[in-house]
């Protein structure tokens, strides 16, 4: 069986559904527990579930059947627009023996941070191989989770530990029809394997069909989201690893080292002294030597400190604005009669010219 699930909104002739869903009851929706839980997926932490893993599949009695194996990786999917987006790519397969006969199936999909399905192929075989098509509204797959989407959304619930309560999803049966799907937690147990032992939470998944009966798998994951066993709910066999993976631990970001400040003794440090007192000696030979070719700058600030102890204003910075304006280049000449709107040296002068334009003479 084959089916796709586009990404972009097709037109209502190509998503009507078929002629058998028109006649039945309305789609089933999933609720807002399911559609939370989506939405609560971090991207940082499906980083941790990008891993591949194989587990062997046996009879009840032991005997090896064949091997499933599941891998997570991400990459860059394009669709028809030639969009380019971030997204998770799952492949699962497995190969089998039933009854000395050769069997598998192949699941290869493209999902979302938010475990939406972009696109997703499943195939399988077994003497002859059956292609379908299911098509279904695109504005009812708000939390729907395919085959693809279900082996990443394990791995999340083991790393936290916890299934969403009372969550109600959106997944296919065997006939590839609509239908519910829930998870439960069915608690903890004590996984052995070989010599070694790890704490396995157990889920058990239930796709809910509407026209046959619930088909219930339920899965044995370790704290990473390593699948240690797999077993179908009425199935003699099972799918089980031959070997205790190496778990995989989040990575604890340590806190940068605080370093506390030290009041800084330069005084008490030789080196730090030498050199504050040779850039001293420095600076005193430079200003002499300034001062030395230019005179006249002693000879004005000497004026300027007579002239201030002498008037001892009030407004120190006024006045010494007012005694150095005129040196600018900008100031206006000094009127002949003194007006006793004095212009604030703080205030940009007016353009000469500008009293005579205002009030131009008579001829």
């Amino acid at each position: 069986m084959s089916f796709k699930l586009p990404s972009t909104g097709l037109r209502a002739k190509e998503l009507r559904p078929p002629s058998t869903q028109k006649e039945s009851k309305p789609l089933p929706t999933a609720n807002a527990e399911a559609i939370d839980f989506l939405r609560s997926l971090q991207p940082k932490q499906l980083e941790l579930l990008l891993f591949s893993e194989t587990l062997a599949m046996v009879s009840d009695t032991g005997e090896p059947l064949g091997e499933l194996t599941v891998d997570v990786q991400k990459g860059q999917y394009r669709d028809d627009l030639s969009v380019s987006a971030f997204y998770l790519q799952v492949h699962a397969f497995s190969r089998s023996s039933l009854d000395n006969m050769r069997c598998g199936n192949s699941i290869l999909g493209h999902i979302t941070g938010e475990m939406e399905t972009l696109e997703q192929h499943s195939q399988e075989f077994i003497k002859e191989v059956k292609t379908e098509v299911t098509s279904f509204p695109w504005n009812s797959t708000a939390g729907f989770l395919s085959e693809a989407a279900n082996l990443v959304m394990l791995r999340v619930m083991a790393w936290r530990q916890m299934v969403p309560s009372n969550a109600r999803f959106l997944a296919l049966d065997t006939e590839g029809k609509l239908c519910y799907a829930t998870y439960q937690a069915l608690g903890f147990q004590t996984f052995q394997m070989g010599r070694q032992q790890a704490e396995v939470f157990i889920i058990e998944q239930t796709v809910h069909s509407e026209e046959g009966i619930p088909m219930s798998c339920q899965y044995y994951l370790l704290p990473d989201g390593h699948l240690a066993k797999r077993v179908q709910v009425g199935s003699p066999g099972c799918c089980i690893i031959t070997k205790m993976p190496i778990l995989r631990e989040e990575d604890e970001i340590e806190p940068p080292p605080v370093f506390e400040k030290k009041p800084l003794e330069w005084e008490e440090d030789m080196q730090l002294l030498t050199r504050f007192l040779k850039r001293k000696e420095e600076l005193r030979l430079s200003h002499a030597s300034y001062l030395r070719h230019h005179p006249e700058a002693s000879a004005l600030i000497s004026d300027f400190l007579l002239f201030l102890l002498l008037r001892q204003p009030a407004d120190v910075i006024t006045f010494a604005a007012e005694y150095f304006g005129p040196f600018s280049v900008h100031s206006l000449p000094t009127p002949a009669l003194r007006s006793s709107h004095r212009p604030s040296p703080f205030r940009p002068q007016p353009l000469e010219g500008t009293f005579s334009q205002a009030f131009p003479e008579e001829d």
